[in-house]
């Protein structure tokens, strides 16, 4: 998908300014991926006998997905300047990832599908803050 992503922004006809062509990059693909990991495994956990026990984390996958979907296609978005709805959105993805990560490794040792998933919060969530950094 990388490729795919960067071939999408080296083809932008505008200049992109400062930002971090490559950072930009792995933050998208990094968001839609988190956003799809967090839809199977709130699914996933709807498919578990335990359903009651994983009701936060259900709720933690969806939210996070949410905001990692929106996330992804607001950054790839480069007509115009939003650098305050940019950051803020970047924070906000990096919280939800946080605490998406956090609910499913309770869940790790059990459940690997919530292994998995907070392995791609974790990856959304170091992408948002390397993003984040390289914006100043």
């Amino acid at each position: 998908m990388t490729h795919h992503v960067s071939s999408m922004l080296d083809t932008y006809p505008k200049d992109l300014g400062n930002i971090d062509r490559q950072k930009l990059a792995e933050c998208i693909e990094a968001c839609f991926e988190c956003a799809q990991t967090c839809t199977a495994c709130a699914d996933a956990c709807l498919a578990e006998d335990m359903v009651a026990e994983l009701r936060q984390c259900i709720r933690f996958n969806l939210d996070c997905a949410d905001i990692c979907e929106t996330t992804g296609r607001v950054l790839s978005r480069q007509t115009g300047n939003n650098a305050e709805t940019t950051r803020a959105l970047l924070e906000a993805c990096r919280t939800a990832c946080k605490a998406c990560a956090e609910e499913c490794e309770k869940h790790a040792d059990m459940h690997e599908h919530c292994k998995v998933c907070a392995e791609a919060c974790r990856r959304c969530e170091q992408a948002c803050a390397e993003l984040l950094a390289s914006m100043g």
